[in-house]
């Protein structure tokens, strides 16, 4: 319906599927019979004494069949002035509530409203079942001054699959697009978008999200199981498990094993299932694969009704060139950047995010508090950030643009991952954000107004590759890579760190965590244990691959299950044992997590016995806290009468011991109290003598 402002109202349909069309008023009589302008079905008329948009019905004949259906063109534009305003800015930041298929009542009448940003396309159409998808049908209105297009189409409701048509800027018609903001999706390698709308779930977390800031704090134990959601378990026949079934059993299972909180790879909708989901299309949709979005948000709520938080991976570096996604999405590179050597990932063959351009940054920033808003999410792992900071990024000379000032930083990447961490902490006090970081970019973790990146913490992936190969060597070699086990702590205090056995370390070749230790089966067994032993008492937050708590023996699959049945052999059952009183002792024991971030927290007893392969050193709480001594062994000797420097005179009583025999080691522990003799030792006013286990790490902590 064109018209108004005193012009004669003009109604145009394209109907190819009627031979005539006319136009009925409220009281059911007939207005005006349109004239058909075009034989391909396309009808128009002015309409006598009508100068304002009115109510009317479509009643259309071909042959002896006649019926009636409304004009989605009778219906006024959803978007506000305000809407128009903030997106033309770049800042709104709730864009899913206009953007994307919204279920809606207008006028009266239900149906959904079509929304998408192609500033530079000749036309678009949503196209579905509903017009045979036909783009001719139903072309979306252009919002001019912010290229938005929109629609509302009466009668189309939840489930019902759609896609937008497109035609470029040059006029050629474009392979069907997914919708950006589209909340659900055909299960892969279906490509359609579903209507939904934004997900609506009646949740019943208040006491976890009244406590979430608390429990998030830097101060507060810290230890998450991280999972990919299709092969943590899997049924009978081979076949992925959805929300509700993953919640059934992941639930109490994470509670059993004393993991503070989840964090699930990508499960934003992706059309890989190889990629673990990092490479993403649909950034505001909960991957189908496990059922539908208000499934995933039961999978939360239930999660955080049992006290877990809930992290999930989120990549705003890049995305896939799949043809139904956001590439050259109206023609022209519209999320990504025109010039390969800014906007081409030659590592992932994927299209690297232009940063800079607001709409853009808007676009990501609202995925981001989408999750945290809609699905109650706690903290977003943002993935491969070292990707998005360096315009070099795994590029030779010549292959890449430098900054304005020459250099070789993204600044417009920094500034939008300063603006994202601000905008989730001012809207959500308590979510956090965590950085996936790879190199020694500055202040990651520090707040942007002192000069940081302003997540809440940040991976610590130089402790976890130099621990690992430390692990890998024969023990009779350690003496000669000591410092590779004590290095991480010369910048331990630099960031709020996260230590991270992840499921980048059990891929691709790598093999398991237990098949990186040397020696025989039992020796195996006996360094991992030492080491998940070690790294529970190291100072930082603690990150754990689902199988590394029952030493999977194979390389990670994602086609298939962690294989459960290996908990019916002792030695794995006993690690599982061993991970469970790890994360209970750390959660109950200030002096292991009160100053993970803090360098009071922390301090070495020896840290140069490479001799003896052995590490020591005291975690401390704040004041009044009881000490903690952590002794590793890193080679299969027992060491008798071994001395140790203590801060006290008095009673120490071992309260934890990988060697022990319920863990399935070889039992070796000095066995009851010690007491600290007046003694120096270590620079320390007093001693014990103890025996320490073979590859093993103890705990002791003052009477």
């Amino acid at each position: 319906m064109l018209g108004g402002n005193g012009e004669p109202v003009a109604v145009n349909v394209f109907a190819p599927q009627a031979a005539t069309v006319t136009l009925v008023g409220e009281d059911g009589k007939e207005i005006a019979e349109l004239e058909r302008v075009h034989r391909e079905g396309f009808f128009s008329s002015y309409i006598k004494g009508r100068t304002e948009r009115f109510r009317y019905w479509l009643k259309m004949t071909a042959g002896e069949h006649e019926w009636i259906a409304e004009d989605p063109y009778r219906f006024p534009p959803v978007l506000g002035e305000l809407d128009e305003y903030l997106l033309g800015e770049g800042r709104h930041l709730d864009l899913y509530s206009r953007l994307g298929a919204h279920p809606m009542t207008l006028d009266g009448v239900e149906g959904t409203n079509f929304c998408v940003w192609a500033p530079n396309a000749r036309r678009v159409s949503v196209v579905g079942h509903f017009n045979a998808w036909d783009g001719r049908r139903m072309p979306m209105r252009k919002r001019w001054g912010i290229g938005i297009w929109e629609l509302f189409v009466p009668g189309i409701g939840k489930g019902e699959i759609y896609k937008y048509e497109i035609v470029g800027v040059s006029g050629e018609v474009l392979p069907l697009k997914a919708d950006p903001v589209g909340f659900y999706a055909e299960n892969p390698p279906a490509t359609a978008s579903i209507v939904s709308g934004a997900v609506e779930h009646d949740w019943a977390d208040a006491s976890w999200m009244t406590r979430r800031k608390e429990a998030q704090d830097k101060s507060k134990p810290i230890s998450v199981y991280e999972l990919h959601l299709g092969s943590w378990r899997r049924g009978g026949d081979n076949e992925m498990l959805d929300y509700d079934e993953l919640a059934e059993q992941l639930v109490p299972y994470v509670t059993d094993m004393g993991f503070t909180h989840v964090e699930l790879m990508p499960v934003t909708e992706h059309p890989f299932s190889g990629s673990w989901g990092y490479q993403p299309i649909g950034l505001f949709a909960p991957t189908s694969r496990f059922g539908t979005p208000e499934g995933f948000a039961r999978l939360v709520d239930r999660l955080h009704q049992a006290g877990i938080g809930v992290i999930t991976d989120w990549v705003p570096a890049h995305f896939p060139s799949d043809a139904h996604g956001l590439m050259r999405f109206d023609g022209t590179a519209l999320y990504e950047h025109e010039d390969p050597r800014l906007g081409f990932h030659r590592d992932w063959n994927t299209l690297i995010y232009n940063f800079g351009r607001l709409e853009v940054a808007n676009f990501l920033q609202a995925s981001a508090l989408y999750w945290v808003d809609r699905f109650h999410i706690d903290a977003l792992r943002v993935d491969a950030v070292a990707s998005m900071l360096y315009l070099d990024y795994s590029r030779n000379p010549g292959e890449w643009i430098p900054n304005r000032y020459g250099g070789r930083e993204n600044l417009d990447a920094v500034a939008f991952l300063q603006q994202t961490n601000q905008r989730i902490d001012e809207r959500f006090p308590g979510a956090i954000t965590i950085a996936e970081e790879s190199t020694a970019w500055p202040n990651v973790s520090r707040p942007v107004e002192d000069g940081g990146l302003g997540f809440s913490f940040k991976w610590n992936m130089g402790w976890m590759n130099d621990t690992l190969r430390y692990m890998h060597e024969d023990p009779i070699n350690r003496r000669y890579h000591h410092h590779l086990m004590t290095f991480g702590m010369v910048y331990a205090y630099s960031e709020n760190f996260v230590l991270p056995l992840s499921h980048d370390e059990v891929v691709h070749g790598k093999g398991s965590l237990l098949n990186k230790m040397p020696g025989d089966r039992w020796q195996r067994f006996a360094n991992l244990r030492a080491y998940l032993a070690f790294m529970w008492g190291h100072p930082g937050k603690k990150l754990l691959f689902m199988g590394g708590e029952i030493a999977q023996e194979r390389e990670w699959n994602h086609d298939y299950s962690i294989d459960w049945h290996l908990l019916d052999d002792p030695s794995h059952r006993g690690m599982q044992d061993l991970v469970r009183t790890l994360n209970h002792l750390y959660r109950d024991t200030p002096a292991l997590h009160e100053l993970d971030c803090d360098p009071r927290g922390f301090e070495w007893i020896d840290a140069n016995d490479g001799e003896n392969s052995v590490f020591s050193f005291l975690r401390k709480g704040e004041e009044g806290t009881k000490p903690v001594l952590v002794i590793s062994n890193m080679t299969p000797v027992v060491r008798q009468d071994f001395r140790v420097g203590v801060p006290l005179i008095g009673s120490w009583t071992e309260i934890f011991n990988s060697d022990s025999e319920h863990f399935g080691g070889s039992g070796v522990s000095s066995g009851g109290n010690l007491m600290a003799e007046e003694v120096s030792w270590h620079g320390r006013p007093a001693s014990i003598t103890l025996t320490v286990p073979p590859l093993a790490t103890i705990f002791l902590t003052s009477e």
